[in-house]
């Protein structure tokens, strides 16, 4: 596994949108702030023309989105890429890509939701490790949470120890000045899917946003069994992020994960708080994931601080990751091997 250089003092971070773009006026005060937030802890921006684009729910075309981000690849003077935000279309740029530049120019390249598609495939075509972490507006909040501290730690090659979070954000509030916090008002909780009480799983990690990862399986960009064949020895442990599926389009995707072969050689799976809980059958999350997965005979957390419902940790997806649970707590390190 290759892991890019990480941030030094006073580097430049570049900024592109390979999803949609933002253009709300309260978002883009919260991106502008997110920029004011950077500079006070000592680092330029560089953004690219289309972060602040948005038509149809894409921020430019395909190839537009696929130049802008070989760009800050090329630039020398960016050391990390933060992708602006999400959206639903990115898988459409990965084919204008010339990931050669990537390759050539190996840097950390961040974002969630959307922007899976991208990390995922760098990570396990090019064995370039990549980060499954907020996205840049976030950080425009007034009062950075732990979990950004942690992230930018993690960016600057700290690679702290993160545990779960005492309280998530259940029920959001709608910006008025986009700076505000995190409604934190909900106890968070891990949960063993086989209600063990003590739980530790060691093993290269991988995954991303569960919608976008069932989309790859089988094309030209799904070098999933590559990648875990490479990696068998240590063994792999997957992290989903559900954003939309509901529980029958989770059964319906694990089936899929399964009989592509992706679970081979899988040590444990981590889920997630999935943001959307609906079901035309009245099938919870926990009967979804239990009902395909209760066969591999392997170790499965869920609603970890993971993915769109906040605050979340930073995941390495390549490097290896030691999670451990007990009675609803937990925490994850990882080691760069």
């Amino acid at each position: 596994m290759k892991y890019p250089k990480f941030l030094t003092s006073h580097a430049t971070i570049g900024v592109t949108a390979p999803s949609d773009g933002i253009t709300d006026p309260v978002k883009i005060n919260r991106l502008e702030h997110a920029i004011y937030k950077f500079s006070c802890e000592g680092y330029s921006i560089l953004e690219t023309e289309n972060v602040r684009s948005s038509e149809k729910g894409i921020s430019s075309d395909a190839k537009t989105r696929a130049r802008e981000l070989e760009y800050l690849f090329e630039e020398p003077l960016v050391e990390a890429i933060i992708c602006a935000g999400g959206g639903d279309f990115l898988l459409e740029m990965l084919s204008e890509m010339n990931f050669e530049k990537v390759e050539k120019n190996p840097k950390w390249i961040q974002g969630y939701s959307d922007p899976t598609g991208l990390l995922y495939l760098i990570t396990t075509k090019l064995d370039i490790a990549t980060i499954y972490g907020d996205n840049f507006k976030t950080f425009g909040m007034e009062n950075w949470h732990l979990s950004l501290k942690n992230n930018l730690e993690i960016l600057k090659g700290n690679l702290v120890t993160q545990n779960n979070f005492d309280l998530y954000e259940k029920n959001d509030i709608p910006y008025t000045s986009g700076l505000e916090d995190y409604n934190l008002d909900t106890p968070v909780v891990w949960k063993s899917l086989w209600n063990h009480s003590s739980v530790t799983m060691k093993g290269r990690l991988i995954g991303g946003c569960l919608d976008l990862l069932i989309s790859m399986i089988g094309t030209r960009f799904d070098y999933t069994k590559e990648f875990i064949e490479r990696y068998k020895e240590d063994g792999i442990i997957w992290y989903f992020d559900n954003c939309e599926l509901t529980s029958e389009g989770v059964i319906r995707a694990m089936w899929q994960l399964k009989e592509a072969g992706w679970f081979n050689y899988t040590k444990g799976i981590i889920f997630g708080r999935s943001m959307t809980n609906s079901s035309y059958y009245d099938i919870s999350f926990e009967e979804a994931i239990k009902r395909q997965l209760e066969d591999l005979n392997i170790e499965v957390l869920w609603d970890l601080d993971i993915g769109h419902v906040k605050p979340t940790v930073t995941l390495i997806n390549g490097a290896i990751a030691e999670i451990k649970y007990e009675n609803g707590k937990g925490s994850i390190n990882f080691t760069l091997e």
